[in-house]
C-alpha cells in the first residue's frame, strides 16, 4: 500500500528537531508493522531522553518569535498546512490504514475529519479576543488580554494518528505555542507525514517537533518533558492510569495539562425510541474503527418491551459486516491493532460467557490468510454488571447487550463507572430527553444520535475520563494564560 503513494516524501523515517530530520543519538530504530499481516513496513527512530530534551530546546528557542507573530500571519500558515493535508488526502489515508489496519474509507474520512481541526483553529487564531473591565476608579483602566502558554507536549494515541495530534498541534500553534510532539509507537508514520506537511506549509524552524520512540522509551522521553519547566503544558490521549501518571509528575513544575482518558460509554435504548434509528445510532458509534474508539458504546442498555425486536435488528446489521484489511474495498473491519488487543477483547468475550452472557453473532477470532488479528463482530445478550466488559474497555467490535426496566434504573447503571467521556441514548419522549441527559454523568451525550464528534463541539470527558476541552472555541482555552493589566493615573 505505501508503494503507491503519489508523494514519497510523505513516507518520513527520522525525526524532525528544528528545521532538520535526523535520527535517534544513539541510532537505535523501531520496527513499524501492517496489524493485517505483521509484516514490517518501515522502520523509525526509537527515540529516548536526550532527543526529547533538543525537541524541547528547539522549541523553546522558537517560543518567542512564533509568539509574537500576529495571529493572522499564524492563521495563514495553518490554512496552508490545512490545504496540504486535503491534496495528500489519499496518500495519507493509504498510510493511515497500512499502519493503523481500519478500512480505506474510514481512513480518508479520517483525513478529512482531523484536516477540520486545522481549518477551524486557522479561522480561530483570528477571533482571540481579551476584555476591557468597566472602570472602578476614575483614571484607571483595566484590561483581559490571551497570552499563549509557551511550549506545549502532544502525546497521541494510535486508534486515530492523524485525528487526534490534528486537533492537538493545531491550536496550539493557533494560539502561539510552539510544540513538542510523540505520536503513538504503533503508528508514528501518519503524525511524521502530518508534520512534514506542516513543514512544506512554511512552519519555522523549531515551531513544531517531534520524536518517535518504543513502549520501552517512551517514558523516559515523555518523563524528560515532564521535569523541563519549559514545558508549561502536556496534553494527552490514551489510558487513565498513564493520565494519572501525568498529573502526578507533572505537578512539581505546575503545568496546564489537558487530559482526555478512558471511557466506557453507555448506549441507552428506551420503548419510545425509534428502532431502526437507534440500530443505525449503535452501529455508527460502536463499529467505526472496529470498537477501537474512546466515545465506542461499551455497555448497550435495551428496555425490557423492546429488547427481543431491538437484538433481532442488531445481530442482521452486525452479522452482515465484513471483516477484511484495508486493501479490500469491502472490509467495514479491519484487524485489531495487535496481539494484545485481541486477546483482551476474546478474554472479555469468554468471561461474559462464563457469567452467563449468551452470543448471538460472532464471539471469536477469525482465522484469516491475511493474518492473526481479527475478531468477528459480535452481539451477546443477558449481559450483567459482572462481567469484566462492564467496567472495562473492550476496544474491540463486541456490543453486549444489558436489559433495563425503568429510567431511573437505568441512569443508575449507566453512571455506575469511574470514567465519563460519552454517553448515548434514543427516546422520543422531549420531558425524558431533557431528564436523562441532565442526569448522566458524561462530557458528551448523543441524543438520537450515534456520530457526536466535530469540530466545532468540545471533546472531552468528567469523573476519571480527564478535563480539558479539544475543538470548538473553548479549545483554545487550555493553551493560554489569561493576563491582567491594571494601568491608573489616566486622569
Amino acid at each position: 500500500m505505501l508503494d503507491s503513494l503519489a508523494q514519497a516524501d510523505l513516507l518520513r523515517s527520522q525525526n524532525l528537531v528544528g528545521q532538520e530530520w535526523s535520527d535517534a543519538r544513539a541510532g537505535q530504530r523501531l520496527a513499524v508493522t501492517n496489524p493485517a499481516t505483521g509484516e514490517v513496513i518501515a522502520s523509525v527512530p526509537d527515540s529516548h531522553a536526550a532527543d526529547a530534551a533538543l525537541a524541547a530546546d528547539a522549541a523553546a528557542a522558537a517560543f518567542p518569535a512564533w509568539s509574537r507573530r500576529t495571529a493572522r500571519e499564524r492563521a495563514q500558515i495553518i490554512k496552508r498546512w490545512h490545504a496540504l493535508i486535503l491534496a495528500h488526502e489519499a496518500d495519507l489515508a493509504r498510510i493511515i490504514s497500512a499502519e493503523q489496519g481500519k478500512p480505506l474509507h474510514e481512513s480518508t474520512g479520517e483525513v478529512r475529519y482531523g484536516a477540520s481541526y486545522v481549518e477551524w483553529f486557522a479561522e480561530e487564531a483570528t477571533r482571540i479576543c481579551g476584555d476591557v473591565i468597566a472602570e472602578a476608579v476614575p483614571g484607571r483602566k483595566m484590561l483581559v488580554i490571551k497570552e499563549p502558554v509557551g511550549v506545549v507536549a502532544a502525546i497521541t494515541p494510535w486508534n486515530f494518528p492523524l485525528a487526534m495530534i490534528a486537533r492537538k498541534i493545531a491550536p496550539a500553534l493557533a494560539a502561539g505555542c510552539t510544540v513538542v510532539a510523540k505520536p503513538a509507537e504503533d503508528t508514528p508514520l501518519t503524525a511524521l507525514a502530518l508534520v512534514w506537511l506542516a513543514q512544506q506549509a512554511g512552519l519555522p524552524a523549531g515551531v513544531l517537533n517531534i520524536v518517535t520512540a518504543s513502549r520501552e522509551h517512551t517514558p523516559a522521553v515523555v518523563d524528560s518533558w515532564l521535569a523541563d519547566p519549559r514545558v508549561r503544558k502536556i496534553t494527552f490521549t490514551g489510558s487513565t492510569p498513564v493520565g494519572k501518571h501525568l498529573a502526578r509528575e507533572s505537578a512539581g513544575t505546575l503545568k496546564k495539562l489537558s487530559l482526555e482518558l478512558g471511557g466506557n460509554a453507555p448506549f441507552i435504548v428506551f420503548d419510545d425510541a425509534d428502532l431502526d434509528a437507534a440500530v443505525d445510532g449503535l452501529m455508527a458509534a460502536k463499529f467505526r474503527n472496529g470498537g477501537q474508539t474512546c466515545v465506542c458504546p461499551n455497555r448497550v442498555y435495551v428496555q425490557d418491551a423492546v429488547h427481543d425486536d431491538f437484538v433481532q435488528r442488531l445481530a442482521a446489521r452486525v452479522q452482515a459486516l465484513h471483516v477484511g484489511p484495508a486493501t479490500e474495498r469491502a472490509a467495514q473491519i479491519g484487524p485489531m491493532i495487535n496481539a494484545r488487543a485481541v486477546d483482551k477483547i476474546d478474554r472479555h468475550v469468554q468471561d461474559a460467557v462464563a457469567h452467563g452472557a449468551r452470543v448471538v453473532t460472532g464471539g471469536a477470532r477469525v482465522r484469516s490468510a491475511d493474518g492473526p488479528h481479527y475478531y468477528a463482530p459480535t452481539v451477546l445478550v443477558n449481559a450483567t454488571p459482572a462481567m469484566a466488559l462492564a467496567g472495562e474497555e473492550t476496544f474491540g467490535p463486541v456490543a453486549p447487550v444489558f436489559r433495563f426496566h425503568g429510567e431511573e434504573e437505568v441512569v443508575r447503571h449507566a453512571n455506575d463507572t469511574p470514567f465519563g467521556l460519552a454517553a448515548y441514548f434514543y427516546s422520543n419522549d422531549v420531558r425524558r430527553i431533557w431528564r436523562v441527559a441532565q442526569a448522566l454523568e458524561t462530557g458528551i451525550v448523543g441524543i438520537n444520535e450515534g456520530a457526536l464528534a466535530s469540530e466545532a463541539a468540545p471533546f472531552g470527558g468528567v469523573k476519571e475520563s480527564g478535563y480539558g476541552r479539544e475543538g470548538s472555541r473553548h479549545g483554545l482555552d487550555d493553551y493560554m494564560h489569561t493576563k491582567y493589566l491594571c494601568q491608573g493615573q489616566l486622569l
